[in-house]
C-alpha cells in the first residue's frame, strides 16, 4: 500500500490522466504517486446489494488464503457458503456500527467495517481492497475514513483482530499506528490483537 495521503472520506479529487512521468516530491510515478486521490469512502448500508457483493469477495479471499495457508487447497463452495452464512455483519450499521464503501476511478473496490465493543472502543471488521486496485492507496483510503467514522461513533480507540498468515494487512495496521495488544477476543481466526489510541 502506498503512503500517499488519501483524499478525504465523502470527496472526490480528480483521477490523474497524464502519463507516468516522475512526481519531484516523492519520485514514484505520476500515476502512482495520484492514484490515492482518486479513491472516495462512503458509508452504505450494509444490507445493500453491491455491500453484499464486496461482502463475499472479502470472504472468499481470506478463506482462500487461510485453506492455502493450513491445507495447501482452496475452500469449497460449501465452506464458503456455511462461513458467509456465520460471518454476520449485521451489527456494521447504526447506531452502533457503520460500513464504509471504497471507491476507486468511481468503480466499487474495497470495503470496511466498524461496531462499538463498549463506550470508547470501536471493532474495525471486514478490511478488503479488491486485488486489482491493491497497491494504489485503498488501504490508506479506507482506514482514514475508519478513523473518522469511528470517531463520529463516539470512540476513542480502534481495535481489531486478524491472522498471523494475513502478513499484507498486519503491515498496513502497523504502518497506520496499531500496535499489538493483549487478546480481546476469542475464535478460529484470531490470533494477533491490535489496537490504535485517536486523537
Amino acid at each position: 500500500m502506498t503512503r500517499t495521503p488519501p483524499a478525504p472520506a465523502g470527496s472526490r479529487a480528480p483521477a490523474s490522466r497524464t502519463p507516468a512521468s516522475r512526481s519531484p516530491a516523492s519520485g514514484a510515478p505520476a500515476s502512482r504517486a495520484s492514484a490515492s486521490r482518486a479513491w472516495t469512502v462512503a458509508a452504505r448500508p450494509v444490507d445493500d446489494p453491491l455491500s453484499a457483493v464486496l461482502l463475499r469477495e472479502y470472504l472468499v479471499d481470506v478463506a482462500h488464503r487461510y485453506y492455502q495457508h493450513h491445507e495447501r487447497r482452496d475452500a469449497t463452495p460449501e465452506e464458503i457458503e456455511r462461513a458467509f452464512a456465520e460471518m454476520g455483519s449485521d451489527d456494521l450499521a447504526p447506531p452502533h456500527g457503520v460500513f464504509l464503501l471504497a471507491h476507486h476511478d468511481g468503480e466499487p473496490a474495497g470495503c470496511a467495517g466498524l461496531r462499538l465493543l463498549d463506550d470508547r472502543t470501536a471493532e474495525l471488521k471486514r478490511v478488503f481492497v479488491r486485488p486489482a486496485q491493491r497497491g494504489l492507496g485503498g488501504g490508506a483510503a479506507l482506514l482514514a475514513a475508519v478513523e473518522t467514522a469511528a470517531g463520529e461513533l463516539g470512540a476513542g480507540r480502534i481495535a481489531l483482530d486478524t491472522r498471523l498468515d494475513l502478513v499484507e494487512a498486519r503491515a498496513l495496521y502497523a504502518r497506520h499506528g496499531y500496535r499489538e495488544v493483549a487478546p480481546f477476543t476469542q475464535g478460529r481466526y484470531a490470533e494477533v490483537w491490535m489496537a490504535k489510541e485517536l486523537g
